[in-house]
């Protein structure tokens, strides 16, 4: 197909209704299974998703053609790393709004350990899919980074347009150039063939079918596992947690829990637990992205800011603007210190033991503080305060057992 240019930001208004076709990318994760839920009880009746190394829950297999169908939602297997399979999914599903949530995710140690993998999977998958949605003519595309992303040093809280401004965290620079470039994939495209692809920067997110690995999974349900285990050592319920970790003897769940800091009197914590932390549950998130995809378009939000910098004597007043930093903040606003929101933890799993903080390993960024105020202005705020998020969560993970 021939890319054709169209620098007047000549954007159509988009109007998504309840049987338009919504492609969710990496719906089976924590981030895509949230925003399917909220689109099912909205009453959205034709979502499509994909499936390739997780599948779906309390799904039904279609042996002929590898579809799964679970809760009204058609699973497709696509690895979305395949362009020739992505570019084959869009030529015959010809989705008409599309929601990028997948990605490759984890926490501190993961980043730094494969960062050529983070970074080579973020920017194949976002390639692939932005660029077939522009390509197959879809109508409005959501793409979702990570507050993480934004400068070491950016300031408190983070507002847009610090995005760039300084020094990336090294420990996951991989990723965080990743994202960043599927930002500016979004911001381009628009600029020049006129699609209206959407950025949002959702904060620390937690909540159902999140990664409780021990080793890749993010600081929240990590906490939430490793007091769950030494909980269960505690109270000398061995088999429980042999199951939990999926070995084989006590000895065996002992000595890998050890590696964690993790044995029936005590949980240890990498830092001083100073470090402040924003968590968004992830239903919040999804509630916020289908707001958006139902009320804004990309042409709104650039009108909001750049009024002022256009110039009165052009036909077409985007043509002199330098448009940028356009995605939104996904956030509450609201933080709590690593320490904080252990002993929170603590209370609500009910573990005896102590909580103890090894100073000897890093802390990371003293505050990362989400500026949501730009979301706020366009009519959403969050819902789930943090007590009762992990609650939740930690009876959904409990129930998962």
């Amino acid at each position: 197909m021939k890319l054709e240019n169209n620098s007047k930001l000549n954007i159509k208004k988009s109007t998504l209704e309840k049987s338009s076709k919504i492609f969710i990318a990496g719906g089976t994760g924590l981030v895509g299974s949230a925003i399917i839920k909220n689109l099912l009880e909205k009453g959205y009746t034709n979502i499509v998703s994909n499936y390739h190394n997780r599948v779906p829950n309390n799904s039904k297999l279609d042996i002929q053609n590898s579809t799964l169908i679970t809760n009204s939602v058609r699973y497709e297997k696509l690895d979305l790393l395949d362009s020739l399979m992505v570019e084959d999914f869009f030529a015959s599903e010809k989705p008409e709004f599309v929601i990028l949530a997948a990605a490759k995710v984890g926490g501190i140690v993961a980043n730094n350990t494969y960062r050529a993998d983070f970074i080579y999977e973020n920017l194949a998958i976002q390639n692939n899919v932005i660029h077939n949605a522009y390509k197959y003519g879809v109508t409005k595309l959501l793409f979702l980074g990570s507050t993480c992303i934004y400068p070491k040093d950016a300031p408190q809280p983070m507002p847009e347009d610090c995005l760039l401004t300084s020094p990336l965290e090294y420990t996951n620079e991989p990723y965080a150039i990743a994202k960043i470039a599927g930002i500016k994939m979004c911001e381009s495209y628009n600029i020049q063939y006129g699609t209206n692809f959407i950025s949002v920067m959702p904060t620390n997110l937690y909540g159902p079918n999140d990664n409780f690995d021990l080793e890749k999974s993010h600081v929240l349900p990590a906490l939430i596992r490793k007091i769950h285990c030494a909980k269960l050592l505690n109270e000398k319920k061995y088999d429980e947690v042999i199951k939990d970790l999926g070995l084989n003897s006590l000895d065996e769940a002992k000595q890998y829990l050890a590696k964690f800091g993790v044995d029936e009197t005590s949980v240890e914590i990498w830092g001083t637990g100073k470090p402040r932390r924003e968590f968004l549950y992830s239903e919040d998130m999804a509630d916020a992205c289908v707001f958006l995809l139902e009320n804004r378009d990309f042409k709104d939000i650039v009108d909001s800011y750049i009024s002022n910098s256009c110039t009165s004597n052009t036909n077409n007043k985007y043509t002199n603007t330098q448009i940028t930093n356009t995605h939104i903040n996904i956030g509450t606003g609201v933080d709590i210190s690593i320490k904080e929101l252990a002993e929170l933890m603590k209370s609500i799993i009910g573990f005896g033991g102590e909580l103890t903080f090894n100073t000897e390993k890093p802390d990371g960024t003293m505050v990362k503080l989400t500026d949501p105020s730009k979301l706020h202005s366009l009519g959403w705020k969050h819902k789930v305060e943090l007590e009762d998020g992990i609650k939740t969560m930690y009876e959904w993970y409990l129930n998962s057992k």
